[in-house]
């Protein structure tokens, strides 16, 4: 399948605090969110063949802002605060998790989210918390086991089937996936989602 979209043109938009600060709503939005440590800035980096587009660190908790990346007019790419480092301070831990909370609850032009999980501990608890509102909004999923080069082959497929267990009793609109940044897998199964949200959602 063919990419409609080049996302290696994929630039830099904004940062904001929280959702008051963002621009406005008329493009659609295609939000990663996950733990601190589950990759997001390195898959937006991979996603875009551009290695230092979305910020990364050897330090998870780093992504504290709502970051937003164009990838062409109309369509971006939304990299939200991690959450669930242990590390951060209690009242910013707090502020952050409301700000992805306002950010899922009150962005209109949100069309699809992207939840990574670390294969080797998917489906924590505020995983699971992300995952039951975006079933309760019929909001489009795709749930990436990610750093799967971490396991091997036999092990990626069990972690794989006992996520797909733990998620067989929701009713909504949501696949999961094993993926690799660092090997590029599951690479085609993202893009080729990204891009059935974008026409999905796209203006004719």
């Amino acid at each position: 399948m063919k990419n409609l979209y080049n996302y290696n043109l994929t630039c830099f938009l904004t940062s904001a605090p929280n959702v008051n600060y963002l621009p406005g709503d008329s493009s659609i939005e295609i939000a990663f969110v996950g733990y601190s440590n589950s990759g997001k800035s390195t898959l937006i980096n991979t996603l875009t063949n551009q290695k230092k587009l979305a910020r990364t660190s050897k330090i998870p908790g780093c992504t504290q802002f709502i970051n937003l990346f164009e990838v062409t007019s109309g369509i971006r790419l939304v990299d939200l605060p991690g959450y669930g480092y242990a590390a951060v301070p209690r009242v910013l831990k707090h502020c952050l998790k409301q700000t992805i909370k306002e950010y899922l609850q009150t962005r209109s032009n949100l069309k699809g989210l992207v939840v990574l999980m670390d294969i080797r501990h998917p489906f924590k608890k505020l995983d699971q918390q992300i995952v039951q509102w975006a079933v309760n909004m019929n909001m489009p999923m795709l749930l990436l086991l990610n750093k799967a080069d971490k396991l091997s082959l036999r092990k990626q497929e069990e972690q794989l089937s006992q996520t797909r267990i733990m998620l067989g009793t929701l009713i909504g609109n949501f696949q999961v996936e094993v993926f690799s940044s660092l090997q590029k897998k599951g690479m085609d199964k993202l893009q080729q989602t990204l891009e059935k949200w974008i026409s999905d959602n796209k203006e004719s």
